[in-house]
């Protein structure tokens, strides 16, 4: 097995500083997997490119170079990602993401890239700091995270929690306004741990960020419960700005308590329960989104059916279900593992039981005329619009972003609703 962060390579694979006069004034191809974080990456990473000359390009064959942005959460991921490594072998590649700093050798046993740190990536960045237009815009609020969650092998990929300045999250807000953004999506590896290592308050961030004027939006991304309970009563606080989804995202994992402290992660499933509550008390139409694994090591189907319980009980709104994958490097690495066919069954029944939830909270809301804004151009004679819950609602009429008024919701797609614009309003 190789070590993480494993293998000095030549000068070429540790030359990241590199970076500006390797790539200058050349058409580059850049292929981004994972999460949003990663996504906020790259689009760094673009702006670093552009600023030194250089084309992105939308395919590899038109590229003189290709770099990967990489992703190595579950095992099926990995395999994707050294799929696609092999396929760019022959191209002048780089890349960059989770994977280099925990399966360096995994790679270049198929291929010989340049690495790009994600951290080279950010600090050239600051030198350039400009954003670009469009309907949406991604700001980072840290790296890395605080936790010690047992199968987790982002946490050594990404390292201790480092939080970016207010200061430079404010900029970046303003600046994606500035150009046009209405939906700014806060990520980070456990946006609720922002500031614990500095001293700082999430929930002043957000105060602060629903200061800046505009039509936008902002979406909270991924919480974790355990820095959650911490600061409940303040996040709820700050969440009232009129600028702020009223969305959280706060993945539970599991519905059992046993199988919570084998994972490492920190809170109880009446510690998940009482967050939800006290959110809801608040703010009764609020979106609660949830993450959960199945066949986790151990599970056994009493651990499984509390699962299930926990999302009919709690209505929530959306379950990311993922099959538990062991990954190198982590605590349970060489723990006794659910046979495969489990993990299927059990991800099939929790799907099929999220999908019935959705079903019944989506029929309460047929026919109710919502307020929204668009913050997505999906084809010519569709959008995509939010409502302040971060309601998805494709209106199938040529709306400008940013656009607001009032929507009849009409047809249930489970994940999203078509709606109806209301007249006058719509003009």
């Amino acid at each position: 097995m190789e070590s993480a962060g494993a293998g000095n390579r030549d000068e070429k694979n540790e030359g990241a500083r590199d970076l500006p006069n390797a790539l200058r004034d050349c058409s580059v191809y850049i292929e981004t997997y994972g999460c949003r974080y990663n996504f906020g990456d790259t689009a760094k990473l673009v702006e670093v490119l552009r600023h030194y000359g250089s084309t992105v390009v939308e395919k590899p064959d038109e590229a003189e170079a290709v770099i990967v942005n990489t992703c190595t959460v579950v095992g099926s991921t990995e395999r994707r990602m050294l799929r696609r490594l092999a396929g760019f072998r022959d191209k002048d590649l780089y890349v960059t993401g989770c994977m280099p700093n925990v399966q360096r050798e995994a790679i270049f046993a198929i291929c010989s890239p340049t690495i790009i740190s994600p951290d080279t990536i950010h600090e050239l960045y600051r030198s350039v700091g400009t954003v670009a237009k469009g309907s949406i815009g991604i700001v980072q609020l840290a790296q890395g995270c605080p936790g010690s969650c047992t199968y987790c092998i982002t946490r050594f990929a990404r390292g201790p929690l480092k939080s970016i300045p207010a200061d430079e999250i404010i900029r970046q807000v303003r600046a994606f306004v500035t150009a046009g953004a209405y939906e700014i999506q806060l990520t980070a590896q456990d946006v609720s741990s922002w500031g614990m290592d500095t001293g700082d308050s999430l929930s002043e961030l957000l105060v602060a960020l629903d200061r800046i004027s505009g039509n936008h939006r902002i979406r909270v991304g991924m919480m974790n419960p355990a820095t959650v309970k911490r600061q409940t009563g303040h996040l709820i606080d700050a969440f009232a700005g009129e600028h702020i989804f009223k969305f959280i995202h706060l993945p539970v994992q599991s519905g059992s308590d046993s199988v919570l402290a084998r994972m490492g992660r920190g809170y109880t499933v009446s510690e998940f329960r009482k967050i939800v509550r006290s959110f809801r008390e608040q703010y009764p139409k609020i979106t609660v989104a949830t993450d959960m694994i199945v066949g986790f090591c151990g599970e056994t189907e009493a651990d499984f059916s509390a699962s299930i319980d926990l999302i009919q009980r709690e209505k929530l709104s959306k379950v990311n279900v993922t099959r538990y994958s062991r990954r190198p490097f982590t605590p349970l690495a060489r723990e006794k593992d659910n046979p495969d066919h489990v993990k299927k069954d059990r991800s099939r029944i929790m799907n099929a039981v999220a999908e019935e939830v959705y079903t019944i909270l989506n029929a309460e809301q047929i026919g109710k005329t919502i307020p929204f804004v668009v913050t997505e151009i999906l084809r010519k004679g569709s959008v995509m619009a939010r409502s302040p819950e971060y309601t998805g609602i494709v209106i199938r009429e040529n709306l400008p972003v940013g656009f607001s008024g009032d929507v009849v919701l009409r047809q249930d797609r489970k994940y999203f609703f078509i709606g109806e614009c209301v007249r006058p309003s719509c003009r």
